[in-house]
């Protein structure tokens, strides 16, 4: 996946980082002269110093052929104007960093995809918004150290097994069933079927290998 990030402060540096880590090719956008320096030294992928708003400065980071744009600096304003820019490419999604609530329905408006507020700023939770879309929903708890996870049963080696044989563990609780509209409290006895959708409280850490583990 190519991901296109318009800002090199604490959250567009630390998510950067996870998704290079993930495999993911990533240019980064930064205004600022001396900290683009700093950026470039630090991470393994193209640092373009520029203004992400202008269409310049996208095409030479081939905005073109991203699937993701993220506007991710602390200047609502400014991550505006980009999406709007980012808007005329065909992305497969368009996210925004929103610190004053009051411009979520704007964001939304001008096509944000996902607008993430101060509070879910967190490099973890956007990686989430950008990689995981084949979960459902999730919900990060305390200070992001777990997370309840929608998941939809697809992987054979849990298919056809008993809650009781895999649950719970360090990682991970199955805390809930859904059956229809009904939320069903899981039994040891309950035998998951394929398709099945499950809510599983997980700790961060381990979240991706409880997503590979029920999906793939």
């Amino acid at each position: 996946m190519y991901v296109v990030i318009m800002g090199g402060g604490r959250v567009g540096l630390n998510l950067a980082k996870a998704l290079v880590m993930g495999g993911h090719d990533i240019t980064l956008i930064e205004s600022d002269d001396v900290l683009c320096g700093d950026l470039a030294s630090e991470l393994d992928a193209l640092v373009i110093c520029g203004n992400g708003s202008d269409k310049k400065i996208l095409d030479e980071a081939n905005i073109g052929d991203a699937d993701v744009f993220v506007a991710a600096t602390g200047n609502d304003e400014s991550n505006i104007l980009a999406c709007i820019m980012a808007n005329d490419y065909d992305l497969k999604k368009i996210i925004a960093r929103v610190t004053d609530p009051n411009h979520e329905k704007v964001f939304l408006k001008i096509g944000v995809d996902a607008v993430v507020s101060p509070e879910l700023t967190a490099a973890s939770y956007l990686e989430k918004v950008i990689i995981r879309p084949k979960v459902a929903d999730l919900v990060v708890l305390g200070k992001g150290d777990a997370e309840i996870i929608d998941i939809t049963v697809a992987n054979k080696q849990v298919v056809g097994k008993k809650i009781g044989e895999i649950n719970p563990t360090e990682d991970y609780m199955i805390c809930a069933m859904h059956e229809n509209e009904d939320i069903v409290i899981p039994k040891p006895d309950m035998v998951l079927k394929r398709g099945d959708r499950v809510s599983v409280l997980a700790k961060t850490k381990a979240v991706r290998k409880v997503v590979n583990k029920f999906m793939v």
